[in-house]
């Protein structure tokens, strides 16, 4: 007998009908959705806190973030404004076209949104708060038009400090010749707890992150007036005791 598909092939999210007369609601598997992924991570963060504040890194498994988990990463706080990437997904891997784990995660952004994204990263471990992220990046030659969100949870170390992030990195479109990189052209921080005060991100270190505007240079060392001769006659020298001098 030959093959039979009687499945009736429609748009994602409608109502598919089998050749046995069952009728199957199906929801979006095979879109990229920054929205629903997004929603999706948040949502499993929220049911790993238990009452708590921020959730511990040993509480994530990746078993419950499978339909979000090629666009999901942990990242471990490296320095303040810098982050290392601890696991990354396949999305995340296909963008710079190279593995990404133990990379800096700001390998993303191009170099002129770098501190901005390390002011609001150090925020998300200091606070502790959440960060939701717009990213664009601009079409050149084989890279078309990409635009992406990126989502930063907090979460405890063993030690029970706040230097992990569970987070996700999501650009809807054709990604073009590796590696994408992305402007920072939003961002909104949020309270873990609804209601809650948010730390305004801030320059976390000179050099990285802080405006020059506020860095104050040491003073250049005065140059000595003296002469050569006089410092020579500074000197003063020591002659070492011998044992009829005792």
């Amino acid at each position: 007998m030959p093959y039979r598909d009687d499945t009736v092939k429609k748009p994602a999210g409608q109502i598919h009908q089998i050749g046995n007369g069952q009728v199957l609601q199906m929801r979006d598997y095979d879109a990229c959705n920054p929205d629903r992924i997004i929603r999706e991570l948040r949502d499993y963060w929220n049911g790993l806190r238990y009452g708590r504040a921020v959730p511990a890194r040993s509480d994530v498994d990746p078993r419950g973030i499978a339909r979000s988990l090629d666009y999901a990463f942990v990242l471990e706080r490296i320095a303040p404004g810098a982050g290392r990437l601890r696991l990354a997904g396949r999305h995340l891997i296909d963008l710079m076209g190279m593995e990404v784990r133990g990379m800096p995660v700001c390998a993303f952004l191009n170099t002129s949104s770098r501190g901005r994204f390390s002011d609001v990263l150090e925020s998300v471990f200091k606070a502790p708060q959440i960060a939701h992220l717009t990213l664009a990046a601009k079409p050149e030659y084989g890279r078309p038009q990409l635009e992406a969100q990126m989502l930063l949870l907090p979460l405890r170390s063993d030690l029970g400090d706040v230097t992990r992030a569970l987070g996700c990195l999501v650009a809807a479109g054709e990604t073009g010749i590796a590696p994408r990189r992305f402007d920072l052209v939003g961002d909104e921080v949020m309270p873990v707890i609804e209601g809650g005060a948010t730390l305004a991100p801030s320059p976390s270190m000179i050099g990285f992150a802080e405006s020059k505007e506020n860095f104050t240079p040491a003073p250049p060392r005065q140059a000595s007036a003296q002469t050569p001769e006089q410092r020579r006659a500074g000197f003063k020298i020591i002659t070492p005791k011998t044992p009829d001098d005792a």
